[in-house]
């Protein structure tokens, strides 16, 4: 089996006249895999972190779009921690145990959802605030409540979906090939042919319709209205918009696209007799491109808050702050003195009063 995070590569199949296909990946791929997961990691997990400590402890008003993002950071982040347990896990024979096994592979799962999902909340909340402006202008205000009870709702459905995941996948002992070792894998496993072959290709197609194809029409539809309402308003700003808008679409078009390509093609090749080499290649393809797909969670918080003006504001408060501090608990009581004649914390005062608003493209 492939060294590669994933919940549908559980095919050792019979070759009739290749016999049994090794699918264990070379020395190479691993090397590989594990510093291109390292650097998403490294990157999710510092941009992810930024985004949840702002809104925390620096945004002062709270847009429904602010509470959206905030979610969206929440589920990379998981994602973004787990992935360094997920890779020590396969090179060392699961040794974290079983629950670990579950609760690692599920992470994705729920975070590719929850994400999706708010991502295209947030393009649907921006075509209402710009193509309907006049007719929300009022109701925006009292929606804010609401769109806690959204991402409520959206993290309920995401962990629903990916409880096959959770119920399915077991961590078992499997014969190496060409070898007498056993080594422990963790994949989705079966008990009856009738349930792996619903599951192999539920879960795959839950994934391909509500992961990437309705985020996917969400968010052309909002954002085309969007484009064309800022390219017939007059306003100096609209080009950089407009562009800020093709970035995030295309963005998320490049990044999910060929992997749930590659996923459909695996899907549709189940029930098929399958060359070897051909198989291999295919699950190539489909580790390559899905770590291009991990690579969004890293690029959520540049194209849907660091872009922002005020974001970059509160972002530059921060790096100040932590410079202040860590002059205050470096130097001596006198160094300190003068640190806090000279810095001014960002963080937002007890009553939350500012009048900032929201980022918006």
């Amino acid at each position: 089996m492939e060294n590669v995070t994933s919940d549908y590569d559980y095919i050792m199949l019979d070759y009739p006249d290749e016999g049994l296909c090794n699918f264990d990946p070379n020395p190479t791929e691993i090397v590989v895999q594990t510093y291109v997961h390292s650097i998403i990691c490294a990157f999710g997990l510092i941009g992810n972190a930024l985004v949840i400590v702002t809104y925390i402890f620096y945004k002062r008003t709270k847009t429904m779009t602010d509470v959206y993002l905030f979610h969206v950071a929440v589920a990379d982040l998981i994602f973004v921690v787990a992935l360094p347990f997920i890779i020590y896990n396969e090179q060392h024979n699961w040794l974290m145990g079983p629950v670990a096994c579950k609760i690692l592979r599920s992470a994705y799962s729920i975070n590719l959802y929850s994400g999706m999902l708010l991502l295209a909340c947030i393009s649907g909340d921006r075509y209402i605030a710009i193509v309907q402006a006049r007719r929300s202008f009022g109701a925006r205000s009292r929606a804010l409540i609401y769109s806690r009870l959204i991402c409520s709702a959206v993290w309920v459905f995401a962990v629903a979906l990916t409880l096959p995941t959770l119920i399915y996948t077991e961590r078992f002992e499997e014969q190496s090939l060409g070898a007498d070792t056993v080594t422990m894998m963790c994949q989705l496993s079966f008990n009856k042919n009738e349930t792996a072959k619903l599951m192999k290709v539920l879960v795959p197609s839950l994934q391909m319709a509500i992961g990437f194809l309705l985020p996917l029409l969400v968010m052309v539809f909002s954002y085309s209205s969007i484009m064309c309402t800022l390219l017939t308003a007059q306003s100096s700003q609209r080009h950089k918009a407009v562009r800020v808008v093709l970035a995030v679409v295309v963005v998320f078009i490049v990044c999910h696209l060929p992997y749930n390509v590659a996923l459909l093609i695996h899907t549709l090749s189940l029930f098929k007799e399958r060359k070897c080499e051909a198989e291999k290649i295919k699950l190539q393809v489909l580790a390559i491109s899905r770590g291009v797909a991990y690579l969004h969670c890293c690029l959520n918080p540049i194209l849907y808050a660091f872009i922002g003006v005020k974001f970059r504001s509160h972002f530059r408060q921060i790096m100040l702050d932590l410079w202040c501090f860590s002059r205050k608990y470096i130097y001596s009581a006198r160094s300190s003195r003068g640190t806090s004649d000279f810095c001014i914390s960002g963080l937002k005062p007890s009553d939350g009063s500012n009048n900032m608003s929201s980022f918006s493209a």
